[in-house]
């Protein structure tokens, strides 16, 4: 029954999820918390994880939180039920971009999905932030040191043009020292 839940939960996400990657990262939090799979810190580290690892972040944390849930049999389940959804909806869109595509309608649905895509990743790294107790109420050393190493982590990223990986091992490094 557990695989069939994570399945269907999964399944459905995928579903009704537009705009992949981190945009799905607050529907499939919401989901974990409800089903009580596992705790928001558990969820976090599986988000940090799936984005240093090779792959789509969705499916490498549907992966996980499957496989911390019900082992194997569970990581294969989720997988299904979140990348599913993707090939069909992918398959029939091919089908039919190609004919559509030239429509002014369809060109402006296109760019009016763009900015909800940013704001959905952003609602995303908001929500986790807070969830997380990582912007306190007030301004302490604990909260200052977080937000210098958001700071200088999207630096090293949009300046220096760092590799994610790069980034999430330095700032792991840094959290063992700043925080042990």
């Amino acid at each position: 029954m557990e695989l069939w839940e994570l399945f269907s939960t999964f399944f459905i996400i995928g579903f009704v999820s537009f705009g992949g990657g981190y945009a799905m990262i607050p529907i499939i939090e919401s989901e974990v918390s409800q089903h009580g799979w596992m705790t928001t810190q558990q969820f976090t580290d599986i988000i940090a994880i799936s984005g240093m690892s090779p792959g789509p972040v969705t499916a490498n944390s549907a992966i996980l939180v499957g496989y911390s849930t019900a082992g194997l049999a569970g990581a294969i389940s989720s997988a299904l039920g979140i990348l599913l959804p993707a090939i069909i909806f992918v398959t029939v869109i091919a089908t039919f971009f190609s004919k559509l595509n030239h429509y002014p309608v369809i060109q402006s649905m296109f760019y009016g999905l763009r900015p909800i895509v940013t704001s959905l990743i952003l609602f995303a790294a908001i929500s986790l932030a807070l969830s997380n107790h990582m912007i306190a109420p007030y301004f302490s050393w604990h909260t200052i040191s977080l937000l210098l190493v958001f700071g200088l982590s999207l630096f090293a990223l949009m300046k220096l043009r760092w590799h994610p990986a790069y980034v999430i091992i330095l700032s792991g490094l840094v959290g063992v020292v700043l925080y042990s």
